[in-house]
């Protein structure tokens, strides 16, 4: 059984598979932090300095005080019930920008895997003549 583990483990797949998990967790931390770091702020800017990270709606107020909370960490602070709007928008645009990237990966190995058609081989110097002769005789 454990030879049987150890030759899945080891098959090509398995770590092609892993290496792309790995990769795949590294990009998604780039992402958000493309999202929430260089992207949000400015269209937060021209929406009047909305901060899309602090965009929330206070379902209860928290036990450990009352509202209004300036940040979400104060509402979660306080134990507040929040729908957190701002985060739920920043996760869509992490989605769409990884969904695109993973499209045009997808696309460029498509492309790469469709082999040019092959370029069909000159004519033997016999074929040639035969096809010559081929020729004359039809025009007789």
């Amino acid at each position: 059984m454990l030879r049987e583990f150890r030759e899945f483990a080891v098959r090509g797949n398995v770590v092609d598979m892993a290496v792309g998990l790995v990769i795949g967790a590294a990009f998604g931390a780039i992402v958000t932090s493309l999202v929430n770091d260089v992207i949000m702020p400015p269209i937060g800017l021209l929406l009047g300095g909305v901060d899309f990270s602090n965009l929330f709606v206070v379902l209860k107020e928290g036990a450990k005080g009352p509202g209004p909370y300036a940040t979400l960490a104060d509402a979660k602070a306080a134990s507040a019930v929040t729908m957190n709007i701002g985060v739920f928008i920043n996760a869509i645009i992490t989605f769409t920008i990884v969904a695109f990237a993973v499209f045009l990966v997808v696309k460029a190995v498509n492309a790469a895997r469709r082999a040019p058609a092959p370029v069909p081989a000159a004519p033997t110097p016999s074929e040639q003549l035969l096809a010559e002769i081929r020729d004359l005789l039809k025009t007789r």
